[in-house]
């Protein structure tokens, strides 16, 4: 019996220490009979890292010599191109040419097909003397006899003075307004217009003068008021025309804008003062009081 005791002690005993955790000090070396065996390494040679090979010029392309042939007029231009210059480079280093057409104005023109802007010379597989055909595009006047000149811009030497034309009381106007005198109105050159010849004449300003003294203005003093804008100048004309309005629409916010749309139709023949006596005797706001 005392040794059964003993050694279910000694397994409860076991058991209890298995739960502590291991401290190891900083000089535990583990055993030699537990460490990983090293794996053998066999000795490869390695070839040698190859030398950096010397960078080799890109190849230079040599430029080739086209004519240009024109039947009609009859002309004829030699130039030195790139095969990897576009139809575009080409026409114009053409233009630059004495008695050449200008680029937009050509046609070139390979075995009666037309080279596209876009494409370069060696897509079409010409080769070093090739001919190729130089038309120019209908409408265009091509004389190489005579020489190339650029349109020059008019500039203004005249003085001159617009007037409005005469006419009875404008359309939108209350009877008896009237605008002041706009003062004159000068117009300098802009300075973008560039002459391409030399100035001959000083630039002048153009004068524009408006006579507005003949477009009839309405007054506002009480003495020249019609009966119709005295009418619509009374807030209580306008209570009776809301109430008339929101009998007969359905919606409040369909009478309001109805309202509005009348009172802005009339705002030419009030003033800021009346408009205001109108809102607050109807109690209608507007945007901004207005």
């Amino acid at each position: 019996m005392a040794d059964q005791a003993e050694l279910v002690f000694v397994r409860s005993f076991i058991k209890a220490i298995s739960t502590q955790p291991v401290h190891y000090t900083d000089d535990y070396q583990q055993p030699p009979q537990n460490s990983l065996k090293k794996v053998p390494v066999l000795p490869i040679d390695v070839p040698p890292v190859p030398q950096r090979k010397a960078e080799v010029a890109a190849p230079t392309v040599a430029s080739i010599s086209i004519t240009f042939k024109s039947l009609k007029p009859p002309q004829s231009f030699t130039l030195p191109v790139q095969p990897t210059d576009t139809i575009a480079d080409i026409k114009t280093q053409l233009a630059a040419q004495p008695r050449a057409p200008p680029a937009d104005a050509q046609r070139l023109l390979l075995k009666g097909k037309a080279l596209a802007d876009a494409k370069l010379l060696k897509e079409y597989n010409v080769k070093d003397g090739d001919t190729i055909n130089l038309m120019v595009k209908p409408g265009f006047d091509w004389d190489p006899s005579k020489s190339t000149s650029f349109p020059s811009m008019p500039s203004p030497d005249t003085t001159q003075t617009v007037l409005l034309p005469e006419s009875g009381p404008a359309s939108g106007l209350a009877a008896g307004r009237r605008h002041q005198r706009t003062p004159s109105i000068v117009l300098s050159p802009s300075p973008s217009v560039v002459s391409l010849e030399p100035e001959t004449k000083p630039q002048l300003d153009i004068n524009l003068t408006l006579d507005t003294s003949s477009i009839p203005t309405a007054s506002l003093s009480p003495a020249s008021r019609s009966s119709y804008q005295s009418t619509i100048s009374e807030p209580g004309f306008w209570d009776r025309l809301y109430s008339f309005l929101r009998t007969e629409f359905t919606n409040d916010d369909d009478a309001l804008t109805a309202f509005e749309d009348f009172l802005r139709a009339s705002k030419g023949g009030l003033t800021a003062s009346e408009i205001a006596k109108i809102r607050d005797h109807v109690g209608v706001v507007g945007m901004a009081g207005t």
